[in-house]
């Protein structure tokens, strides 16, 4: 963690001494040619430095050591210094929306250089080799503050080329376009900022983690002796390298409590070892298809679930015949806008499918691929 750290901060101290180089040479061309556009620019720069400051700072305290208060570490320190990032883009952005509005309203003559054109080929470069570069080492580092600082610097690039195409129809043919150039540019800052923004709110409120990484958890799962089947794998990041999960597995149900444990910590060790991730619970499903009655039954419930699209899968699938109770788990699909009266439809067929039977079915949620 703490070799992640130093290395994410030396790619941010790379950026903010590009930016703040970059943004110098802009505001020094922007006042002498009086252009709003390469101002504004030059401020974006700016924004990419403090954005760079903020990374630091946000790296610096998610690497704190768990306390009493905060056991599992301070890992989300992280998604809240993008928050801050993303604020300061939207006031930037917004802000320079303002003041191109202005422009548009009572322009100004401009005086483009030779220099301004320099400057403006420079940072279109610059900004291209930033993109490419914190894209790549914040994808390695698994940095979503990196990956974000990357998007924006080629946002950066496209916008100084349209800066430059704005000069070269000045020059060409007399038109000054700048001002709504700049209002362009206050839009694709605003827009940055909300995207950026939206992300890591996503990921403070409990992303779904993606299909890849919890089906090839399950998988895994599964190659432990013992186990039919991993469902109900529920993940919560704390931020990078501190994510905790649960899972409940499918086991027959003539094990013993000693087999049991032997299998959960079997489970803890497979997904800690591939995957880094702590396991801190293991739910148990005790099933026993090898009866022939409850075979039969559960094809019976198989095929009705065949005519619900919207029903993922049915897990845990156990019946007491003591009791006269068959109980199991149903999985239904976010895009049902009523789940429960699905859900409730569904479970009136069975019940009439198998009569002299209590159903006990608990309506999941669709947490994990």
């Amino acid at each position: 963690m703490k070799a992640r750290s130093r290395k994410i901060i030396r790619i941010s101290i790379v950026g903010i001494v590009a930016n703040i180089f970059l943004a110098g040479f802009k505001v020094f061309v922007g006042l002498l040619s009086n252009s709003i556009a390469v101002i504004l620019d030059a401020v974006n720069n700016l924004s990419d430095s403090l954005s760079s400051i903020v990374t630091i700072i946000g790296t610096r305290f998610a690497n704190k050591a768990p306390d009493k208060k905060h056991p599992m570490g301070h890992g989300r320190f992280e998604y809240l210094s993008t928050v801050i990032i993303a604020m300061l883009i939207i006031y930037i952005g917004f802000t320079a929306l303002i003041e191109s509005v202005k422009k548009i309203i009572e322009p100004t003559a401009v005086e483009y250089s030779v220099a301004t054109v320099v400057v403006v080929s420079v940072a279109i470069v610059v900004k291209i080799f930033l993109g490419i570069y914190f894209r790549r080492r914040g994808k390695k580092l698994e940095s979503g503050a990196l990956v974000g600082s990357g998007i924006d610097a080629l946002y950066d690039a496209v916008i100084s080329a349209a800066t430059l195409v704005a000069i070269v129809i000045f020059f060409t043919t007399g038109y000054q376009i700048e001002a709504y150039l700049a209002a362009g540019i206050s839009l694709f800052i605003l827009r940055s900022g909300l995207k950026m923004m939206h992300g890591a709110f996503s990921m403070i409120i409990g992303e779904r983690a993606s299909a890849e990484l919890t089906r090839k958890i399950k998988s895994d799962i599964a190659t432990v002796e013992g186990v039919n089947g991993a469902f109900d794998l529920i993940m919560h990041d704390y931020g990078h390298g501190s994510t905790v999960a649960s899972v409940n597995v499918e086991v027959d149900h003539s094990l013993s409590a000693a087999d049991i444990d032997e299998l959960s910590r079997k489970v803890q060790k497979v997904v800690r070892d591939k995957h880094h991730i702590f396991v801190s619970s293991v739910g148990i499903y005790a099933i026993n298809l090898e009866n022939q009655d409850v075979e039969k039954m559960w094809r019976t419930v198989s095929a009705i679930r065949e005519r619900y699209d919207h029903i993922i899968e049915i897990h845990g699938f156990r019946v007491d015949f003591e009791d006269k109770e068959i109980s199991f788990d149903v999985v239904v699909d976010f895009m049902i806008a009523n789940r429960r009266a699905y859900y409730q439809k569904f479970l009136k067929e069975v019940q009439d499918a198998i009569p002299g039977f209590n159903l006990i079915v608990a309506l999941d949620d669709d947490v994990s691929d």
